[in-house]
């Protein structure tokens, strides 16, 4: 029954009061009434409502890891891997490279932190604090993003330029014939293919570290 039907039924069910028992029609208000029709029928007069869905039960992703489980800093690593479109497990070969998850890791060179960024790289990136993790993934993620750019999306020169510089790989026109950037390029692709294996297998074999010299040409 619509709001106007129940409306004009009430006026006619006070009508019929009214008529027939005067006294009982004044101590009842055609707003009183109508009220307690409305609530009576409430759900049937206003129709059914969509449940509300709060935004946190669709689809949120903070948080979640695409690296096995175990890994150091894995959700942090996913997060700044997807943030700049790079694959996760390149991302941790990296970090396991690099730094072997120790965000307070320092090279000779003056690299620093868990993506081992050199201090005008970490500027020119808006890394503020090079041992803190958070920026240090964030960094060295966008950093790898720029060398896959700058190379056409081929990961052994980009991992080569990040390892040392950019510079050095357009002069040979590929990964340069340094030894130490030969390995660390081995390495690293050897790292992020033991974090995609299925069974997540832990990228955590007895592979030393080696600095990289991050910008320079």
């Amino acid at each position: 029954m619509s709001i106007a039907a129940a409306v004009a039924r009430v006026s006619e069910l006070e009508q019929m009061l009214r008529f027939q028992n005067p006294g009982a029609a004044a101590q009842t208000s055609s707003a009183n009434f109508a009220a307690q029709l409305q609530s009576a029928t409430g759900a049937a007069a206003t129709g059914s409502a969509a449940p509300t869905v709060s935004a946190s039960a669709v689809g949120a992703t903070a948080g979640v890891s695409e690296l096995p489980a175990g890994t150091p800093y894995a959700a942090e690593i996913t997060a700044a891997a997807k943030k700049h479109g790079v694959d996760p497990a390149l991302l941790a070969g990296l970090v396991k490279q690099e730094s072997n998850f120790n965000p307070n890791a320092g090279s000779p060179a003056g690299a620093q932190g868990l993506t081992q960024l050199m201090p005008a790289t970490a500027a020119s990136l808006g890394v503020t604090n090079v041992h803190d993790p958070a920026q240090a993934l964030d960094g060295g993620a966008k950093y790898l993003r720029q060398q896959l750019d700058r190379f056409g999306g081929d990961v052994a020169r980009a991992l080569a330029a990040y390892n040392a510089g950019p510079g050095a790989v357009e002069r040979f026109g590929g990964v340069p014939p340094y030894a130490e950037t030969q390995e660390y390029v081995r390495r690293v692709q050897a790292n992020a293919a033991e974090y995609r294996a299925s069974g997540g297998a832990s990228a955590t074999t007895a592979l030393s570290a080696s600095p990289s010299v991050h910008g320079i040409v």
